[in-house]
């Protein structure tokens, strides 16, 4: 097992005047209370205590203040202080909430003084979703945060830590990709190709897929007759425990998948790049409320991280096309029913094929040969109602009916 350490990058959306006002209090108290004890020549945190203990601040801001000033004194030596230090809280201070029926996904908690607190909408930085969602779930350790600002927009810096394996150092050659495709029919898809090329038995998860759209059903469907009664506190509670029960389907599939990826000589895991599908999201209101809060996007950064922990690689590929073409022979196909794929080639074996089988295999074909298996298609893409595999990123906005929610619970 190796041990990884890493910064998680948060921004924090557009705080209200009254938030803002209180981040420049806590930011400065902190300055003040720091600027004292370094004067002070604090080589101890007893020290150091005495000096802040009678500042405005969260004993979260305080504890960080007592650790770090005697390094200040003693390990670097410093001979005098830059005007912008970052406002440090030690890790029990912070807090995160993922709301994914939310535009903006992820909230945080942001200590002001002993008893109040802000919390605030905070967009992650899309690289790191894998190790987010990992310290959610408690798989990954939270360190110190910092607090700054910078051109006027605020900035939280986590430190993360969590145990992985380490990988083989088998090359891309030798590997064998595992082609995983993320739906809402079937929750989840693998597939991967044998030592004669034949794609293997497949996993579907579709039985988890429609308990997740069971449980969004009733969650929209509640959450409109209780708003129109005022039941706000009522709507909050019980959408919290849906989302809970979605968050446990999800994560026994993603545990699944990594279990179908151990029974693999040397596997990789091969997923869809959210970044592609972020281009195409905009197909009409109905379709984009479900994808927005439907969580693929979440999904793929449970499986990344869970990967990571085992130590297995994950790679991503352009995900154009891929619902559409004959992973036989590279042909534009159609699907006459959700579940079947056609192929229109006539000189092709293959002719129908299980939809998300096909599309699974042409992910996997994607890790060797990096692009599309036959010409390109510039004015075709994944449409949802084809069965495409559209997933709602992390900056992707709600429809007319849930825009009231995109800021979500903490918004005031």
């Amino acid at each position: 097992m190796t041990e990884l350490t890493k910064t998680l990058e948060l921004k924090l959306v557009d705080p209200n005047a009254h938030k803002r006002r209180k981040l420049r209090e806590t930011r400065e108290a902190y300055q003040h209370a720091l600027q004292d004890a370094f004067d002070a020549r604090c080589t101890t945190q007893t020290e150091a205590n005495d000096v802040v203990v009678n500042y405005d601040l969260s004993g979260y801001a305080k504890n960080a203040l007592k650790q770090y000033v005697p390094q200040l004194t003693t390990t670097y030596n410093a001979g005098e202080l830059h005007d912008d230090h970052p406002v440090r809280f030690t890790n029990e201070g912070l807090r995160l909430d993922h709301k994914p029926e939310n535009g903006i996904e992820w909230y945080v908690k942001i200590p002001h003084h002993e008893d109040y607190h802000l919390w605030l909408p905070a967009q992650p930085n899309p690289e790191q979703r894998d190790w987010l969602e990992a310290v959610n779930a408690g798989d990954a350790e939270m360190g110190e945060s910092r607090l700054f600002e910078r051109e006027g927009t605020w900035f939280l810096h986590v430190t993360a830590t969590r145990d992985v394996e380490e990988c083989s150092g088998e090359s891309a050659e030798e590997r064998t990709p595992i082609g995983v495709d993320i739906g809402e029919a079937s929750l989840v898809k693998v597939c991967h190709r044998d030592d004669h090329g034949s794609p293997t038995t497949p996993e579907l998860w579709a039985d988890e897929g429609k308990t997740v759209r069971q449980l969004r059903k009733t969650y929209f469907t509640a959450k409109r007759r209780l708003q129109t009664r005022g039941g706000e506190r009522i709507v909050e509670s019980f959408g919290d425990d849906l989302w809970n029960q979605i968050d446990d389907v999800f994560h026994r599939v993603t545990r699944e998948v990594m279990e179908y990826a151990d029974s693999v000589e040397n596997p990789v895991l091969v997923l869809e790049d959210l970044t592609y599908i972020r281009e195409s999201m905009d197909y009409g209101e109905f379709m984009n409320r479900r994808l927005h809060g439907w969580g693929f996007a979440k999904l793929h950064a449970q499986i990344r991280y869970k990967a990571v922990e085992k130590g297995i690689p994950v790679e991503t590929v352009n995900p154009r096309n891929t619902s559409k073409e004959c992973h036989a022979c590279g042909e534009v196909g159609y699907r006459p029913r959700q579940a079947t794929f056609t192929c229109t080639n006539d000189a092709c074996w293959m002719g129908e094929y299980q939809a998300d089988v096909n599309g699974a295999v042409n992910i996997a074909d994607r890790y060797l040969s990096r692009e599309s298996r036959s010409r390109e298609h510039e004015t075709d893409d994944d449409s949802a109602g084809d069965g495409g595999r559209l997933t709602a990123p992390q900056d992707s906005h709600a429809d007319a009916d849930t825009q009231q929610a995109t800021r979500g619970t903490y918004a005031s």
